[in-house]
């Protein structure tokens, strides 16, 4: 087995002052920052590690900083950003500017955000290869070193994925691709946690994690210390790239666009799923709800619900239809019904699968909703959850196209049910109660959402309300 390359790493006092002014100003600016329509009013260092020191040519930081912001409960959101440092940019790293510093220690340089460049991302492939210990960042892999390095070559060229929202990802060379979280949170991350599970399972279905990047606060350098320590944060996980893969959204609107059918490929992802789940269920422990354990999540379902009226007066007059779903559960919880709940992925639709050109499907993403805390996304739930998350996603794709196939959504919706049962040995329909708090419960959130970010798509939602909320 190598040895882990060990270095301290130092940072010069003041580096926060220096780029604070630059962070308020660019920070809300990202597609991955949570804090939208509310000032950044200062930062607060969690950690930082010099990658790279600070020559004429290229500097490298790594920091977690918490960004602090008015109205916003706690100490505010952490945010991970690789800061490079140069004399000047070249034209290729326009886009990646954050800019000029002009006080501090590194005044009169130029920084940007670092993944757009090859040779800083290069730098986290190579602490990855090495198990490289810098400072607080730990960079580590499973399994044994057999392949020699873990499996990772020496030189791949990297790439920043430009399509991406709520995280980054960089590209090696067609070979792997590095997820980086921006927004992380100290715990156990189910990114990181539900992918090494299903590999340790024999799960074809998720990429197996290669490597992963983490840090504790605390400064540790205990080399038996495990990534997912409490007070640790993980900050990015390294798996194969599936060369030629098309997401599950594109490949459906693509199929809509052509009048083609879709739903033998929905029948395929019913059975990918059913295959995740089972191994999940293999993998880690399984809880039984009854009515004791299923009585805060039916409160949790009202209560959003609630707040949704609230928030959007349309939903006013569905209110009774809808709240009738979870009342319909809580009855059969009542009388002695119980379901079985496990860990599952948490955010499922068409956008985390993925088909590769031989026509397998994969699951990527398990990090859950970003915005919910990691204790209550790590939570055993129903199956059910999952499933209705893909069912409304077939019911999104069908009303991208105008105008809209009649039947596409419920063909695709039966077909991806069925192709579960053939893996699983339950149909999902054969819960119908089930099934339709969790699919109301998903629309009630989509109609919030769409009404405050993208209110041309309310339609989508509330059309899918009015479906859940008629008398059975």
């Amino acid at each position: 087995m190598s040895e882990a390359i060990t270095r301290s790493a130092t940072t010069s006092p003041g580096l926060l002052t220096s780029l604070e002014p630059l962070l308020r100003e660019w920070l809300p600016r990202q597609r991955w920052f949570a804090g939208k329509g509310r000032p950044v009013t200062g930062f607060s260092l969690v950690a930082a590690t010099e990658l790279l020191p600070v020559t004429t040519q290229l500097g490298l930081y790594h920091l977690l900083v918490r960004a602090r912001q008015p109205a916003l409960q706690g100490p505010g959101d952490c945010y991970q950003l690789l800061i490079g440092t140069r004399e000047a940019l070249p034209p290729r790293l326009a886009p990646a500017l954050i800019g000029h510093v002009d006080q501090g220690p590194l005044a009169g340089r130029t920084v940007y955000d670092a993944l757009y460049d090859a040779r800083p991302a290069a730098v986290l492939l190579e602490a990855m290869r090495t198990r490289a210990r810098i400072g607080a960042l730990r960079f580590d892999r499973d399994g044994d070193d057999s392949g020699g390095e873990g499996g990772i070559p020496a030189g791949l060229v990297a790439r920043m994925v430009t399509a991406e929202q709520s995280n980054s990802s960089i590209v090696y060379g067609d070979t792997f691709i590095l997820k980086l979280l921006r927004r992380v949170m100290p715990g156990v991350n189910p990114d990181l946690e539900l992918p090494l599970a299903l590999a340790r399972e024999g799960c074809p279905r998720v990429p197996a994690p290669v490597a992963w990047i983490h840090t504790d606060t605390a400064g540790t350098t205990d080399p038996d210390a495990k990534p997912n320590a409490e007070d640790s944060y993980v900050l990015g996980v390294l798996q194969p790239f599936v060369r030629g893969a098309t997401d599950g959204w594109e490949l459906a609107l693509r199929e809509l666009a052509k009048g083609e059918d879709f739903s033998a490929e929905a029948r395929a992802l019913g059975r990918a799923t059913a295959e995740v789940h089972l191994a999940l269920a293999r993998a880690l422990p399984t809880v039984t709800l009854g009515h004791a354990q299923l009585r805060p999540l039916i409160d949790g379902m009202t209560d959003r619900l609630d707040a949704a009226v609230q928030a959007v007066p349309a939903l006013h007059p569905y209110a009774p239809g809808l709240r009738s779903a979870y009342e319909a559960l809580s009855d059969l919880a009542a009388e002695g019904q119980t379901w079985t709940a496990q860990r599952i992925h948490g955010d499922l639709h068409l956008g985390q699968c993925l088909r590769s050109p031989s026509g397998e499907w994969s699951l990527i993403d398990f990090e859950g909703e970003p915005s919910k805390p990691l204790a209550e996304r790590r939570l055993p739930q129903p199956p059910a959850r999952d499933i209705a998350g893909m069912l409304r996603s077939f019911d999104y794709a069908a009303h991208s196209l105008h105008p809209r196939p009649p039947g596409w959504a419920a063909v695709c919706r039966a077909a991806y049910c069925a192709g579960y049962a053939e893996v699983a040995g339950r149909d999902p329909r054969t819960d119908p109660v089930l099934l339709r708090a969790y699919e109301t419960d998903k629309a009630v959130y989509e109609v919030v959402y769409e009404a405050r970010h993208r209110p041309d798509w309310l339609p989508v939602p509330m059309s899918a309300v009015q479906r859940l909320a008629a008398p059975g």
